[in-house]
C-alpha cells in the first residue's frame, strides 16, 4: 500500500466544473433496480442456503459430561478447523441448526465423513448405517436444535470433511451447494451483496493465505469462500457486490480480483467496496480506519481523518481490480457514505478527488425510528403506541426524512457525476440502548413488519428512490428471525410464504415493474 502520509488532507467541497458533464452520461443512465443483501453464516441462520447444513455449523468446542457448554479440556484442531484428537473423558460438539419453532426440514439426513470415529446427532434417530463414514438420521425439527457430537476420531486418520445433507439433497456439492428453494427466492435479483457472508464487520483477515476455504470444516468461521459467492453469482446471473476486509492487504485484494475476473461469468459486472459503513462507530473498522488516518495526519478530527483514510484506501483497491480486469468495464467501484449525513459525502468523495476513480455513491437511506432512552420519540414513549401511531409516525416523520435524505444524498452525486445507490435499505424499526430490551416496542415493531401497511409503506419508499433518480437498491436483508436486533429479514425462515410477507410482496412487485424477471414463489 503507497504511503498515505503524502496525501494531502485538503477538502474540495465542490467538484471541478467539468466533472459532472465529463460524467454525465453514466449518472443519468441510472435506473432503480432491485438487489439483495444475504444474512450471514451461522448456526441461526434461518435461510438455510445449503443441502450441507454443516456449512453454517459453529466451529467445534470441546465438551466434558456434566461440564458447561464448551468447558472440556483444550481441543487440537488443524488450521481448517478439524478436530485432530479428542482427550481422555472429552468429546467435540458442534451446533448444526440452532432454528427455533421446527423451521428447518424435518426428515431423512444423510451424514457423511471421512476418517476413522464416531459422531451422533442430538435429535437424530439412527435409521441405518451403510458401509463405514455414512450415517441415516431421521430428525424432527419439533425437537429444536440439532447439535453433532464427535465422540471419537483416530489421530492417525482423524474424522473431516463432515457433510450434513437435508432430506433429498442432490449431494451436497461444496463448489454447487445451493438448495433449489433458496435459488428460486433471488433469480432475478440485480445483484447481490456479501456483505455479511464474508463477515466484514470487525474481520481479522489481513492476508489471502487467511482467507475462507471450501474445505474449512465450517464457513461460520471466517466467512465463506469467494469460490462459492462466485458461483452463486454465476447460477442466480446477478451483480456479486464485495466488501473488501479492512486490513487487507495489496496482495489479498489483487489474488481476490483474479478469482473473480477468471470464474465469473463475462456478462457479470462486479461491485466492490472497502469494507462496511466505516462512519459507524459500532464496527471495529470504523476505528480502525481512524487511527490508520490520525497516524498519517490526514485531519485533525478522527472521525474526518477516518473517512479520508477509507477514500484513499479504496482508490488504491479500485487500482488493483482495474489493473487485473485490465479496465472498469466489468467493475462497479463504490464509495460509501452515511446517508443522513451528507458532510461524510463530501468528505468521502473529495478527498484526492477520489470521486474521479469511483462509479457510485452508495449509501443506506433507511426508513428509521431508533426508539431509545434519548431518542425523539423516546422508547418509552413508542411503548405506548399503538399500530396506527406507528405508521403515522412512518407516514409523517420516518419516510419524508428517507425521501429528503435521497433527494440530498442524489444532489451530491449528480454533483460529482456518479450514481447514486443503496448498498442496504428497507425499514430501520428498533429499540437502542435500554430500549433494545423494551418488549412493548420490540412486539410493536415486529407486528409493524407483519402488517399490510408496510407494503404500503415500502411502495411509497420505492417510488421516491425512483423520483429522485436512484439506481441499484440492495434491500437488508434477505432471511432472518426477527427479535429485539431488528426486523430485518424480508422474510423471518425460509418456509415462509413470500406472499404473506408485505415486505416481500413489495419488493417483489417492484422488481417486476422494473423489468426484472423474478422466479414464482410458492407457499413450503
Amino acid at each position: 500500500m503507497r504511503s498515505l502520509l503524502m496525501l494531502s488532507a485538503a477538502v474540495l467541497l465542490v467538484a471541478p466544473a467539468d466533472a459532472q458533464s465529463r460524467r454525465r452520461s453514466r449518472a443519468s443512465a441510472a435506473r432503480p433496480v432491485v438487489g439483495i443483501n444475504l444474512a450471514g453464516p451461522a448456526d441461526w441462520n434461518t435461510e438455510l442456503p445449503f443441502e450441507d447444513m454443516f456449512r453454517f455449523a459453529r466451529p467445534w468446542v470441546s465438551q466434558t459430561r456434566g461440564a458447561a457448554w464448551g468447558k472440556g479440556p483444550p481441543l487440537a484442531v488443524d488450521e481448517r478447523g478439524w478436530v485432530r484428537e479428542l482427550a481422555e473423558g472429552a468429546f467435540a460438539e458442534s451446533a448444526v441448526c440452532t432454528v427455533q419453532g421446527g423451521h428447518y426440514p424435518t426428515g431423512e439426513y444423510t451424514l457423511r465423513f471421512d476418517g476413522k470415529g464416531s459422531l451422533d446427532l442430538s435429535n437424530g434417530n439412527t435409521v441405518k448405517r451403510k458401509g463405514s463414514g455414512q450415517v441415516t438420521f431421521r430428525v424432527d425439527a419439533a425437537n429444536r436444535s440439532m447439535l453433532l457430537r464427535l465422540r471419537e476420531t483416530d489421530p492417525k486418520d482423524p474424522v473431516r470433511n463432515v457433510r450434513l445433507l437435508i432430506p433429498g439433497a442432490a449431494g451436497g456439492s461444496k463448489s454447487s451447494p445451493f438448495r433449489a428453494d433458496f435459488l428460486q427466492r433471488w433469480a432475478g435479483f440485480s445483484a447481490i451483496r456479501f456483505k455479511d457472508w464474508m463477515l466484514t464487520d470487525n474481520s481479522a483477515i489481513q492476508g489471502w493465505d487467511e482467507r475462507p476455504l471450501v474445505e474449512d470444516a465450517t464457513w461460520s468461521r471466517k466467512g465463506v469462500p469467494v469460490e462459492v459467492m462466485v458461483e452463486l453469482a454465476n447460477r442466480l446471473q446477478a451483480d456479486p457486490w464485495f466488501c473488501m476486509p479492512h486490513q487487507a492487504d495489496d496482495e489479498y485484494v489483487r489474488q481476490f480480483a483474479q478469482l473473480v475476473k477468471a470464474r465469473l461469468n463475462r456478462s457479470l459486472r462486479v461491485y466492490v467496496e472497502y469494507s462496511n459503513e466505516l462512519w459507524n462507530g459500532i464496527y471495529e473498522q470504523t476505528r480502525w480506519t481512524q487511527d490508520q488516518g490520525a497516524k498519517a495526519q490526514l485531519a485533525t478530527q478522527r472521525r474526518v481523518a477516518g473517512w479520508r483514510y477509507g477514500a484513499a484506501r479504496s482508490v488504491e483497491m479500485f487500482d488493483i481490480w482495474e489493473e487485473v480486469f485490465g479496465g472498469t468495464k466489468r467493475l462497479v467501484r463504490v464509495l460509501a457514505s452515511q446517508a443522513y449525513n451528507p458532510y461524510v459525502s463530501e468528505q468521502v468523495l473529495s478527498h484526492e478527488d477520489a470521486y474521479t476513480k469511483t462509479d457510485v455513491l452508495a449509501v443506506a437511506p433507511y426508513i428509521s425510528l431508533n426508539a431509545g432512552p434519548q431518542s425523539d420519540p423516546t422508547a418509552d414513549e413508542v411503548a405506548r403506541w399503538d399500530l396506527d401511531r406507528l405508521f403515522e409516525h412512518i407516514d409523517e416523520r420516518a419516510l419524508p426524512r428517507a425521501t429528503a435524505a435521497m433527494a440530498q444524498q442524489k444532489e451530491i452525486a449528480d454533483r460529482y457525476g456518479l450514481q447514486l445507490v443503496a448498498y442496504e435499505a428497507g425499514q430501520h424499526l428498533v429499540g437502542i440502548g435500554s430500549g433494545q430490551n423494551n418488549r412493548r416496542v420490540e412486539a410493536l415493531f415486529k407486528a409493524a413488519n407483519a402488517d399490510p401497511r408496510m407494503e404500503q409503506v415500502y411502495d411509497r419508499y420505492h417510488a421516491a428512490w425512483a423520483k429522485v433518480g436512484g439506481g441499484m437498491m440492495c434491500h437488508f436483508s434477505s432471511v432472518t428471525a426477527w427479535s429485539k436486533y431488528g426486523s430485518w429479514g424480508l422474510l423471518q425462515y425460509a418456509d415462509d410464504d413470500p406472499s404473506a410477507s408485505p415486505k416481500m410482496r413489495a419488493v417483489r412487485s417492484w422488481a417486476r415493474a422494473q423489468g426484472q424477471k423474478l422466479s414464482k414463489q410458492r407457499a413450503r
